[in-house]
């Protein structure tokens, strides 16, 4: 991967910043004992846009969110600010607020501060279906409503409502919505700690979603 300034699944304006993330990143990036650099090396960002996450002056996406609690051996929780006196065996549905990261919207489904997160998620049509993902763990999701395409390595999958797919992360795959309106899952993955994990390696020439 060639670092550069603009990461694939860069989120957009300020006014969807998440302002709790910026000084979390910072804090637990020091926490660490990483430099900056070191830090967007593992996480496979470029310095000057790890920089920026950590300023506020660009929204996280959710793979990048993962990206860096697997190098910061914490979760995707932690990094949104949301603390063990939260880890109730229930969660509500009108205790789940909306965060919006990439262009995906998604909600807490589980515990915070877990091993394994849980969660829903909307995946727009077009959003981030070029971007290949490889990190350590597993995944597992299921269609709630509309329909999807599934890329493991050199196999494509579509699937329809009420569908499931449980996958070593490992294997390349990209994940994009086939109908305008967007495709509603279910999505479970494991947080397994690793300092050369990059969950964005970018678009893979000559191909679309």
């Amino acid at each position: 991967m060639t670092p550069s300034d603009a990461e694939p699944g860069e989120g957009g304006g300020d006014g969807d910043v998440l302002p709790v993330v910026a000084p979390r990143l910072r804090s637990l990036r020091r926490l660490a004992g990483l430099t900056l650099e070191a830090a967007a090396r593992a996480a496979g960002l470029s310095p000057a846009h790890l920089s920026r996450l950590e300023t506020g002056r660009r929204q996280p996406s959710l793979p990048m969110l993962l990206a860096l609690a697997r190098v910061y051996g914490t979760t995707v929780s932690d990094l949104l600010g949301e603390t063990a006196a939260d880890r109730d065996a229930v969660v509500r549905a009108d205790d789940m607020e909306p965060t919006r990261a990439g262009g995906w919207t998604y909600w807490q489904a589980g515990a915070s501060g877990r091993g394994m997160q849980a969660l829903r998620v909307h995946v727009p049509h077009g959003s981030q279906g070029d971007i290949v993902r490889v990190h350590p763990g597993e995944e597992w999701l299921h269609v709630l409503r509309g329909r999807l395409v599934l890329r493991l390595g050199d196999a494509t999958h579509r699937l329809g409502p009420g569908d499931s797919a449980h996958f070593d992360s490992l294997t390349p795959h990209r994940i994009a919505a086939r109908d305008p309106d967007g495709v509603d899952l279910l999505f479970v993955h494991t947080l397994l700690q690793s300092p050369t994990a990059a969950l964005c390696l970018g678009p893979t020439p000559g191909e679309t979603s």
